[in-house]
């Protein structure tokens, strides 16, 4: 892409998810992703009127005096994105590609977390980490963020998400909410490093999908291409069977991730790449902002 034309698309995304961000999910966001409330600060010597819930014992003994627990108020987020730019999100036959909307969700999160003063990450990830740019804050950030999804070139074509997700374990220390963006077609198990990383960090998966791979038409011999593996095959649309088979894939595949994400505790949303991808985000936030 040249640079005259990804400036124009970086600016075009800016003002649609800044538009966005500002005038719809500014308070849904807000609502939904809080700051942790108490957050532990220091220790000190017990003051007459301190709740006595608040007594560290253990320093308390060493010294042979009360000393109490202080905390502050944590408002502020770190925000990581997750994004997956394996071979199969450049698939787009209805709407636009896949990579392109999961651009176009990463900006408008990203765009909601620095309304909120919050800092703002990326991890791009195929079946290796392709490139981390750690939390920062404000626009110019952003925009590096947005520059980065519209013309990044992985090395890659698979998928890992658990090695993605063990990275994410180790790599930020501090919490964080994590929204793991990807069309979650990887033949590995990544549900124990999902488990593990939804423990430590607020997770949110945000599934993107072209409706041509939940069915198949019935247009009779297909050459199909495997972004992943580069292998090819034709395909006979106009059996049944076929496409039978291809329903139950995709219905299999379906169910195992929604299984996986809820016994991990993983809120997420799906979005197909030919809707408007703020109704699938405001229900979200509704569904976090209202428990």
């Amino acid at each position: 892409m040249e640079t005259s034309e990804l400036l124009k698309k970086v600016r075009r995304i800016e003002i649609k998810t800044k538009a966005l961000s500002q005038n719809i999910f500014a308070g849904e966001y807000h609502s939904a992703f809080k700051g942790r409330g108490m957050t532990f600060s220091e220790v000190r010597e017990y003051h007459y009127g301190d709740d006595v819930r608040d007594i560290e014992w253990n320093v308390t003994a060493r010294h042979n005096r009360p000393y109490v627990k202080v905390y502050e108020e944590e408002r502020e987020l770190t925000v990581l994105l997750m994004v997956d730019v394996s071979g199969s999100n450049d698939y787009g036959a209805v709407g636009m590609p896949k990579r392109e909307m999961m651009a176009e969700v990463a900006g408008t999160l990203a765009f909601s977390a620095i309304q909120n003063n919050d800092k703002v990450g990326i991890i791009f990830f195929s079946d290796k980490i392709e490139k981390f740019i750690p939390p920062k804050k404000g626009r110019k950030h952003i925009l590096l963020i947005l520059r980065e999804l519209l013309s990044f070139t992985p090395e890659a074509s698979g998928t890992n998400l658990a090695a993605a997700l063990e990275f994410l374990t180790e790599a930020l220390k501090k919490r964080c909410t994590t929204f793991v963006i990807s069309d979650f077609i990887d033949s590995h198990d990544y549900e124990r490093p999902l488990a593990i990383a939804s423990h430590k960090h607020d997770v949110i998966a945000i599934q993107v999908y072209d409706k041509r791979e939940q069915k198949l038409p019935n247009v009779g011999l297909m050459r199909v291409h495997d972004a992943e593996t580069g292998t090819e095959r034709w395909i006979n649309t106009s059996s049944r069977r076929v496409r039978q088979a291809h329903d139950r894939w995709w219905y299999e595949h379906q169910l195992s991730t929604t299984t996986t994400l809820r016994r991990c505790n993983v809120d997420n949303a799906q979005v197909a790449t030919d809707e408007d991808y703020v109704k699938a985000l405001m229900g979200l936030f509704s569904r976090r902002g209202n428990r």
